[in-house]
């Protein structure tokens, strides 16, 4: 790690754009690689022949140049740097170049979720990727888990009132509930759906009275509590099920659903969508539907609003885990709000969901963008839906 923190403080003291590359990037992300006596980098390409000569005292290998690239090696406290450039590229511009701190140093590399775009190009990479990620996505949801399990139930009775009230305004219009995505349904009647992180039931109980046999997964049983009390005051049953939606009770493994649901706020969970739409896949019976509901990532991660004024202050393809309060934290009191254990959360692009549901076997049917209803913000996509069938 010391050769890489010299490299970095060097090339960021002669101003030139610089990232980590390869299983370099990975091992400074916290990846751990069999390979760390090498170290990649690119640099940019109209000051390759500057950064050679920086290194001359160190015996560098000739410069090897074909119409695309150069590149050259040397050897550097017993490790071999190998230092890259692609000619045309512009390193600093590049939206997966992020920077992490080590030791109080700014290092940039390219985030690890450049590598499962193209996992063909370096599988041996990707595979050690969708691992770490397995293993970081098992932290981060016991960590979230116990997010949703501290007063949550408190905060539903202040958002929705008690669960007769809630029950009561649910049964003057279950389709409400249900907008925009309803008309992509079909007849509910009779009908098998999985509401994967279906939170307090409001949506599966509006499925429910509109004739549906309706099964929720949800990792909160704050969430279990409140959404089978608002059941029962609506004379409707459902089946609740606490428990991480990648590891499925063996009750819903056995099964097949028409329908899976997901909706409004639930894939920032997850930082390696693959494991979920292929369990997802799993799930549905032969003539099934996938059906996802989701904020837009242009509202989520790219422009602020305030009245007439917007702002971009996000980048769009940032791949950064956010540490943020959890949603229902607006809904309770300061003092309650202050103890709360903070949920880890990954905001991913349309182009990102999308890829995701076609690899894993999923026809996608339709993606419909829904615009923003308020004045100062028509024009802008709020949410999205999209529908996919098992093919």
């Amino acid at each position: 790690m010391n050769t890489i923190l010299t490299l970095a403080k060097l090339f960021e003291e002669k101003n030139i754009s610089y990232q980590f590359v390869g299983p370099t990037a990975l091992i400074i992300q916290g990846i751990q690689m069999e390979d760390s006596e090498s170290i990649f980098l690119d640099v940019q390409w109209d000051v390759f022949e500057t950064v050679y000569d920086l290194f001359l005292d160190f015996r560098p290998s000739e410069i090897r140049k074909d119409i695309k690239n150069s590149s050259f090696s040397f050897g550097y406290n017993e490790h071999t740097v190998h230092i890259h450039c692609d000619y045309n590229t512009t390193i600093r511009t590049n939206p997966y170049r992020i920077a992490v701190d080590l030791e109080k140093v700014t290092v940039w590399c390219l985030s690890f979720y450049t590598y499962l775009y193209d996992p063909k190009a370096h599988p041996e990479i990707a595979e050690t990727v969708h691992s770490y990620l397995l293993k970081k996505q098992n932290e981060m949801t016991a960590s979230n888990q116990r997010a949703w399990n501290q007063n949550n139930y408190q905060a539903l009775l202040n958002r929705y009132g008690d669960p007769k009230s809630a029950a009561v305004k649910i049964k003057e219009n279950p389709e409400w509930r249900l907008h925009p995505f309803l008309k992509y349904l079909g007849d509910l009647k009779d009908k098998k759906i999985l509401h994967l992180m279906g939170s307090n039931g409001v949506k599966g109980v509006a499925l429910s009275l509109l004739g549906a046999n309706v099964t929720i997964v949800d990792f909160s049983a704050e969430n279990e509590r409140f959404a089978n009390e608002v059941a029962r005051e609506a004379g409707v049953s459902l089946q609740y099920a606490v428990s991480d939606v990648l590891n499925l009770p063996e009750t819903i493994q056995n099964e097949d659903y028409d329908l899976v649901l997901m909706e409004l706020g639930v894939l920032h969970y997850f930082i390696d969508l693959d494991p979920l739409f292929l369990n997802i896949r799993s799930k549905l019976a032969e003539d099934g539907i996938f059906l996802l509901h989701e904020f837009h990532p242009i509202s989520t991660k790219l422009i602020t609003s305030s009245g007439k004024k917007h702002k971009i202050t996000g980048n769009y393809f940032d791949p950064s885990l956010d540490e943020v309060n959890v949603a229902f934290s607006k809904h309770m009191g300061s003092e309650l709000q202050m103890d709360l254990t903070k949920s880890l959360q990954r905001k991913w692009t349309i182009g990102e969901v999308v890829t995701s549901v076609g690899q894993s076997g999923l026809r996608i049917k339709v993606l419909e963008e829904e615009p923003n209803h308020k004045i100062h913000d028509i024009g802008l996509p709020k949410t999205y839906t999209l529908v996919a069938a098992k093919s």
